[in-house]
């Protein structure tokens, strides 16, 4: 991957003329089965860009209760768009439910802000990196269809989601108008995310980045390492599904841990009965394992360069700490 950004070929993006951002960008796109696709700094930021060419402002942006976009954005929708968020429940498994979302967009009525854009996650992370199912997009996907709304998925980690259900990232694309997808978590580039969607709709997207700052000019540096992900990462994220198997089941077996859930693709959430999450996290740290509380539960995350010896090693070094209580 470094020898192709120190490879790459450079011109400039702000006006649409880096070779190798264009590369990526039609890479992606035909990946996820869309017209077009454009490269942005991170995911954060292409979900927002998505929100601002579906929307108006004062639209309304339904998502799940336990959505990134409504949690871990910093509010991008409301502070710059103008936008709110309504919430849909999310079950344990990411999805919402067909009713309640049917129940939840705003009636043709001058009283109400108009239902702009419904937005899901694949995979799910607070529900635990879970899978949505074509099943389950495709529920999703008819009320939409019924009322005239687009669907935009922060698919983050929507290759992670494709390894699982063994398809095609496009088939799960395909129930979306647009879709975010990153570079730089289980795929291992340095930076960077790419928002696939309609050609239309990326012409508005392309404004909506020049707003928000994130128009770059030589960004070939960055693609260059977004051609060889999607090229050379993408079926590697089984090794990373299967090393979260191996660290499920060794926490399974240290007394008090609970998992929650267990896992479905490369993150593993537990608890430790008995112990503050943040006394955990600070103790694993100490002894050179890296990982965070999330809302009083532990997160790991198997990546590229986490062998499954590092993770039977992480599980040991957690396992000495709950039996010497420290």
């Amino acid at each position: 991957m470094r020898r192709a950004i120190s490879g790459a070929e450079l011109g400039d993006d702000v006006f649409a003329e880096d070779p190798s951002v264009n590369r990526l960008q039609e890479i992606a796109a035909e990946t996820m089965g869309k017209e077009a696709g454009l490269l942005v700094s991170s995911g954060t930021q292409g979900n927002l860009i998505a929100m601002l060419s579906h929307c108006q402002r004062g639209d309304e942006v339904i998502c799940g209760d336990q959505a990134h976009t409504l949690l871990y954005e910093a509010g991008g929708a409301w502070a710059v768009g103008g936008f709110g968020l309504r919430t849909v429940r999310n079950d344990s498994r990411g999805r919402l439910d067909a009713g309640e979302l049917r129940a939840t967009i705003r009636p043709d009525d001058d009283h109400f802000p108009t239902t702009g854009l419904i937005c899901l996650e694949n995979t799910h992370n607070r529900c635990g990196g879970a899978v949505l199912s074509e099943e389950d997009l495709s529920s999703v996907h008819d009320v939409a269809e019924q009322h005239g709304i687009p669907i935009h998925i922060d698919g983050a980690r929507i290759f992670n989601a494709a390894v699982a259900l063994g398809v095609p990232a496009a088939r799960l694309a395909e129930y979306s108008d647009s879709i975010t997808f990153c570079l730089s978590k289980g795929l291992a580039a340095p930076v960077g995310s790419v928002l696939c969607g309609s050609r239309d709709f990326i012409k508005r997207a392309r404004r909506a980045r020049k707003v928000l700052g994130g128009g770059m000019r030589q960004a070939g540096v960055i693609a260059a390492a977004g051609i060889y992900a999607l090229e050379n990462m993408v079926d590697r994220l089984a090794v990373d599904h299967e090393n979260a198997q191996v660290a499920a089941a060794g926490l399974a077996k240290i007394p008090a841990i609970e998992l929650t859930p267990a896992p479905q693709t490369n993150l593993v959430y537990f608890t430790v009965g008995g112990w503050d999450a943040e006394r955990i996290v600070s103790a694993l740290e100490e002894r050179g394992v890296l990982c965070f509380d999330e809302g009083g539960r532990i997160r790991w995350v198997t990546r590229f360069g986490i062998e499954r010896e590092d993770v039977e090693e992480a599980l040991l070094r957690l396992s000495a700490i709950i039996r010497d209580g420290a």
